[in-house]
């Protein structure tokens, strides 16, 4: 139903998909490549199960979250924001994040890679990373500028 990274992930951890958990998972599915607060994914879930709780919401973006269907991050908003978790990259993209608008972009490029070579090469064991850049975009930096 949802591909097969995801039911296969879903089966390994014995997780059940109720009508409600599949709404949500939905949601996340018609919106990849979007960052949704869990608020976000409580509104149009609610399209689709009218009596969703926020609670159900928290609840199965952690679970999805902890068995590696979503991928969880903060921005600049003080909240975690959702995504489905891209299972093609050894490490997961980074973000730009514009302090005006609030726009979330991607970079695919993982630029650290070197960085994690010298510390390997330190001993170091290196398990994922995550980077963030706070800009401002092309047009809020436009509109500062009239």
């Amino acid at each position: 139903m949802f591909g097969k990274s995801i039911n296969k992930k879903l089966k390994e951890n014995d997780y059940r998909l109720t009508g409600q958990r599949t709404a949500i998972l939905e949601v996340m599915m018609d919106n990849q490549g979007r960052h949704l607060s869990a608020e976000e994914v409580l509104a149009q879930a609610r399209k689709k199960q009218p009596n969703i709780g926020i609670a159900t919401v928290y609840r199965t973006l952690e679970k999805l979250a902890a068995i590696d269907i979503l991928y969880k991050s903060m921005f600049n908003d003080d909240k975690y924001r959702y995504e489905i978790n891209d299972d093609h990259n050894e490490h997961h993209h980074h973000h730009i994040v514009c302090l005006a608008c609030g726009k979330i972009a991607e970079l695919e490029d993982d630029l650290l890679c070197s960085l994690e070579g010298q510390l390997e090469t330190q001993g170091f064991e290196v398990v994922d990373h995550e980077l963030k850049f706070f800009v401002y975009c092309p047009v809020c930096r436009k509109k500062q500028n009239k």
